[in-house]
């Protein structure tokens, strides 16, 4: 029953909370549908804690799109062994980097006094969600390698069972407990999404590429 609920209607609500709660705060806090970035406050630790993470989540979630969406490509390319180990190893190099990212995150939020003032429970909230996401990752990298063989096998159909409303939650269960905490803990941060600081992943400057471009003058006083 539990894992009827994770795994085959958890999905669905997370998804409803996501979409409605994204139209809710646009509409009602369209100021808050950003990053709100407090880079002005502490921008060290900032840096070299999200720079790692934004670059490794990238590359991440396009690995993970890929074996969603074209699953067979996957598994020719891991049919040659030493492409599925560079395959591993740089998913594994990518997972390390999104810990410490992570990691450096959180120890600015705790130690830096003036950050911890604008610091909201939701922010605590995504980051332990978020850094646990990345260890069950990185364990199940560890322990149960070769997961870019077994996820186009595994989780991409039940991804689309999710999609065509028929939910295989057998493929889901049939997994370690370390991956079903990871697919479950997804799940999650799909629903958190709209309170959180990852809203601005919605607010991408499209409308930059034909904005008209700005022209800076410089004006310089005389020295008398």
């Amino acid at each position: 029953m539990i894992d009827l609920f994770l795994f085959g209607i958890f999905p669905y609500i997370a998804l409803v909370i996501l979409i409605g709660g994204s139209i809710w705060r646009y509409a009602t806090k369209q100021f808050t549908f950003s990053s709100l970035s407090s880079q002005f406050l502490e921008g060290r630790l900032l840096f070299w804690g999200s720079v790692p993470w934004h670059y490794g989540i990238i590359v991440i979630l396009i690995g993970h799109l890929i074996g969603i969406f074209i699953p067979s490509g996957v598994m020719a390319f891991n049919r040659i062994p030493l492409r599925l180990y560079i395959l591993e190893g740089t998913a594994l190099a990518l997972g390390l980097l999104l810990m410490v990212g992570l990691v450096l995150l959180l120890v600015r939020r705790s130690t830096s006094p003036r950050i911890r003032r604008v610091t909201s429970t939701m922010d605590i909230v995504l980051l332990v969600a978020l850094l646990l996401q990345v260890l069950s990752g990185i364990g199940t990298a560890v322990f149960y390698r070769w997961g870019s063989a077994w996820f186009p096998q595994t989780a991409t159909p039940y991804l689309w069972s999710l999609a065509t409303f028929s939910p295989k939650v057998e493929y889901v269960t049939s997994l370690p407990l370390l991956m079903q905490v990871h697919t479950a803990n997804s799940f999650v941060l799909l629903a958190i999404f709209p309170f959180t600081r990852m809203v601005h992943m919605l607010s991408i400057p499209i409308s930059y590429l034909w904005r008209p471009s700005q022209i800076v003058v410089w004006y310089r006083r005389q020295a008398r």
